[in-house]
């Protein structure tokens, strides 16, 4: 079981900034994947953006430019920093780890997601 934890969300006005921080502690052993997903009102999860074990990311077209997202590998932990910000960026910002561990050679990988409790992000006019 990994345990993810956001924390850095709240009100800013449009143009503002805000840093998210995510933090996973359990089994983090198979951590491949670390990122950000977003549920704004009355819309589905989006991605926001990922970060890889192989250091290469992936960032949403309507956040690049203005998000960059980071990583503190060592102590299994994310980070979104958010410039400019509009108000159609707020949402629920939810915290995402995918993990893939082989117990044994004989064994199958495990492949699992888990989710951060998410911090709520409100961006005013």
């Amino acid at each position: 079981q990994v345990y993810l934890v956001e924390s850095g969300g709240g009100l800013v006005q449009a143009g503002g900034s805000l840093r998210l921080t995510c933090a996973a502690s359990g089994r983090t052993r198979g951590i491949n994947a670390m990122g950000w997903y977003r549920q704004g009102p009355g819309n589905e999860r989006e991605l926001v953006a990922i970060s890889r074990e192989d250091y290469t990311s992936d960032l949403a077209d309507s956040v690049k430019g203005r998000f960059t997202i980071f990583r503190d590998y060592a102590k299994k932990m994310v980070y979104l920093q958010m410039n400019n910000l509009k108000p159609e960026d707020t949402a629920v910002y939810l915290c995402y780890a995918h993990s893939v561990v082989k117990p044994s050679i004989e064994a199958p990988k495990i492949e699992d997601d888990y989710w951060g409790q998410g911090t709520q992000v409100t961006v005013s006019s």
